[in-house]
């Protein structure tokens, strides 16, 4: 059987799904839709060069890989790759093709050290140590059943303090976008980065095809948004929070938890089954406002690095 390494065919949709159904196989701790796989690579910043690969064996999609150069960071040269194949399809090669690719790409557009998410299970961290990456930070990926969870009883806002969607800004969420910025750069990261522009802000998070604009909640002080919980669905039931933040001025008030609460409760209402999010290791207020909900820790990934020489 021969497995070949080739770029994903953005207009073959069952190309696309088989992408996305890999993902979901390999990490199904996060959503991975059709929409969603091809809005970032339509979406991803140009300097990033950006590529979405696919591993085949025989016509059947046994793996993929999302690629590029982290054109955010101030410090020049930092690239991702972020592999992962089907859990029945390993050992066939298709691993080692998708690295030996992707690091030829990145290489090639000037990247000096790669970055690269690796589940923390024996064979993953061997796989990424026999091609030389070494761990450094971990994050969890973590889960709340719906059906079955007792959320924590709906609270009324305190005076000075309304909820309301990101949906209450469709006509200007530039006011979203700031608070977005604000607490972004605060979240645990393996460098400096800036934050994205307003107008691309617009087109890859704000327009993103799983923003669930009904659902993502906000959190406003005497009018200005203070707060937030943005949430990704997959029209299938699940929900998964895409980012949880507190502008610096009002952390420690309890405004994302009465967010994120109020959004949960609304996507329970609404028949949402399961709940995913994912948190650094490090960031423990964060993973002490999800226990506090009942999220469990279901897997973990560590961040791994590699210099080139």
């Amino acid at each position: 059987m021969t497995v070949i390494v080739r770029d994903l065919r953005p207009r073959d949709p069952a190309d696309v799904e088989s992408f996305a159904h890999v993902r979901h196989l390999a990490l199904p701790f996060m959503l991975w839709t059709p929409a969603g796989v091809l809005h970032r690579l339509v979406h991803t910043h140009p300097d990033a060069h950006y590529r979405s690969l696919v591993a085949e064996e025989d016509g059947e999609v046994i793996g993929t890989a999302q690629i590029g150069l982290a054109e955010d960071s101030q410090e020049p040269g930092h690239g991702y790759l972020n592999i992962y194949v089907r859990p029945d399809r390993t050992r066939r090669g298709a691993g080692d093709l998708l690295v030996r690719t992707a690091e030829e790409h990145l290489a090639a557009h000037g990247a000096t050290k790669l970055y690269s998410w690796v589940l923390d299970e024996p064979q993953n961290r061997a796989f990424a140590e026999r091609h030389g990456y070494r761990p450094t930070r971990p994050a969890h990926f973590l889960r709340l059943d719906l059906t079955m969870a007792t959320l924590p009883p709906l609270q009324s806002p305190p005076p000075g303090v309304e909820l309301r969607t990101a949906a209450d800004f469709a006509d200007d969420p530039r006011p979203f976008y700031e608070l977005d910025a604000e607490t972004t750069v605060d979240e645990p990261s393996d460098g400096d980065a800036t934050f994205t522009g307003y107008e691309t802000w617009i087109e890859e998070n704000w327009k993103h095809p799983l923003l669930d604009r009904a659902l993502t909640t906000i959190a406003l002080v005497d009018g200005r948004p203070a707060a937030f919980s943005a949430v990704h669905t997959d029209g299938a039931g699940r929900y998964a929070t895409a980012m949880t933040g507190t502008a610096r001025a009002f952390r420690g008030r309890g405004l994302a938890k009465l967010a994120k609460n109020a959004s949960l409760h609304r996507a329970r209402a609404a028949g949402f089954t399961e709940a995913l999010t994912g948190n650094d290791a490090t960031n423990e207020p964060m993973l002490a406002i999800n226990k506090w909900f009942g999220y469990e820790i279901r897997a973990t990934e560590v961040r791994h690095v590699r210099e080139l020489t």
